[in-house]
């Protein structure tokens, strides 16, 4: 991939994950401010931003979405699981509740 291609991928995943966690936003803003790490204030911001804002801001040359596993033992415990999946998931879920949401710079 050259940067041209790079930068148009980096586009279409700001632009569709801009529009979904809108819509998690609107559905379900407890569950949404849990599941994409972010604050209050910037699902409040999210939920009300236009789609021509969307657009705007999907355009970025940056990722929107961060990668949140900053922590090694979370991401093994979501690639490493031996039996029981959805406990594997359970316990991640747990640990990343305790984690607090940083907002999107």
């Amino acid at each position: 991939m050259n940067e041209i291609e790079i930068l148009s991928e980096i586009r279409d995943a700001n632009l569709n994950y801009l529009m979904l966690a809108q819509q998690l936003i609107r559905s379900d803003k407890a569950t949404a401010i849990f599941r994409l790490g972010i604050s209050k204030d910037i699902a409040d911001l999210l939920e009300g931003l236009s789609n021509l804002q969307l657009l705007k801001l999907s355009t970025s040359n940056m990722m929107l979405a961060r990668f949140r596993f900053d922590d090694s033992a979370i991401l093994g415990m979501l690639t490493n699981y031996s039996k029981d999946r959805s406990q594997a998931h359970l316990h991640t879920a747990v640990l990343m509740a305790g984690q607090t949401a940083e907002a999107i710079a």
